[in-house]
């Protein structure tokens, strides 16, 4: 990729706007942890890999601005920060995932306030480095999964943009143009902040890989069409079960496939799972503000006074996922037995 995500500045955490994309490539640079959650929040920076990443990142930065050389002192002040980053988002459980990692480090009694700052810039970076390796083979899993001619149907953006780098369900198509197989991606705008159309075409448009973008309502008559052979989406949440957490509009998305008989894969990192949730419904949904829906770069798309509804995320069942590509393999039905068992060799 030519460009980055997320960098770790030292005495800042640089990101990719992805708020201004396609527009304009513009970085921010957050000083502080709060900078960095508001980054979150605000989805300057989204997909649930790279705002685990973001979040240790912050939680390094933060350590370095505390000032003191008291060790309890030090640890209840960065607990302050961890929770603030944890209400960031509620849905993607990487960023809670991400935390824990950082919370591991502070609770290491032996460790002094120099020594807890210097192993949460490596702790920080180790995530950082793990997801794009995570990615890549998640890449090498999944890309033979794609086949040269095929129609590939994505939602939302889970590509570079959405990781530290190189992406889950687009690492998957990454890999299989890589290996010189040649398709065509088709992508949803995915309302209502435009993640495909913004962030996916502007992706694939960069590796030179075929995108045509539609809108939301016409990937049904796409796929009636003949045009779509599989769907490949990401996730950012998968309970024990199986049931996945994804961008709003995902869950029409396998029932549509799940009708026309073709595969509904889901592209995510061992990170993504909660095993402490049984099934989807466990899920935390974030509502997000209805002006995203009644408004469109500050200006207003619907009558004044009405209502909107604007939940981030809906749930897929288990039932109507034909597999899950993660970096340690591709795991398929029965869900419960499977996702058991890879996670207990």
């Amino acid at each position: 990729m030519k460009f980055k995500t997320i960098e770790w500045k030292r005495d800042r955490v640089r990101i990719l706007d992805q708020r201004k994309l396609p527009l304009e490539v513009i970085y921010q640079d957050c000083r502080n942890a709060n900078s960095v959650a508001r980054a979150i929040r605000t989805m300057a920076i989204r997909g649930a890999p790279a705002i685990g990443v973001a979040a240790g990142m912050g939680i390094a930065l933060a350590g370095k601005t505390i000032r003191t050389h008291q060790p309890e002192i030090f640890r209840k002040e960065m607990e302050k920060v961890c929770s603030v980053m944890g209400q960031a988002r509620p849905t993607a459980v990487n960023l809670f995932w991400a935390i824990h990692r950082m919370e591991r480090v502070l609770s290491d009694t032996s460790l002094d306030v120099k020594r807890m700052r210097i192993e949460l810039e490596k702790e920080a970076l180790k995530i950082y480095k793990e997801d794009i390796e995570m990615n890549r083979a998640i890449g090498e899993m999944g890309k033979n999964l794609i086949q040269t001619g095929s129609g590939i149907l994505t939602h939302c953006n889970a590509g570079a943009l959405a990781t530290a780098g190189y992406g889950t369900a687009l690492g998957v198509i990454y890999a299989a143009w890589a290996e010189g197989k040649r398709f065509h991606v088709y992508v949803d705008e995915t309302r209502p902040m435009l993640q495909g159309a913004r962030l996916t075409a502007w992706e694939l448009c960069k590796s030179k890989i075929p995108v045509t973008v539609l809108t939301d309502n016409m990937a049904g008559w796409l796929i009636k069409q003949g045009k779509i052979d599989l769907v490949i989406v990401g996730a950012d949440r998968i309970t024990r079960n199986g049931d996945t957490a994804n961008k709003i509009g995902t869950y029409s998305l396998s029932v549509l496939a799940n009708h026309h008989h073709i595969p509904f894969y889901v592209a995510a990192p061992i990170s993504t799972f909660d095993f402490t949730l049984a099934s989807g419904k466990d899920i935390p949904i974030e509502e997000r503000e209805i002006r995203e829906v009644t408004h469109f770069r500050g200006s207003s798309i619907t009558p004044e006074g009405v209502g909107a509804l604007n939940p981030a995320f809906d749930v897929t069942p288990h039932s109507l996922i034909q597999a899950i590509i993660t970096e340690k393999g591709i795991i398929r039905r029965p869900f419960n037995k499977n996702l058991k068992k890879m996670f207990t060799t």
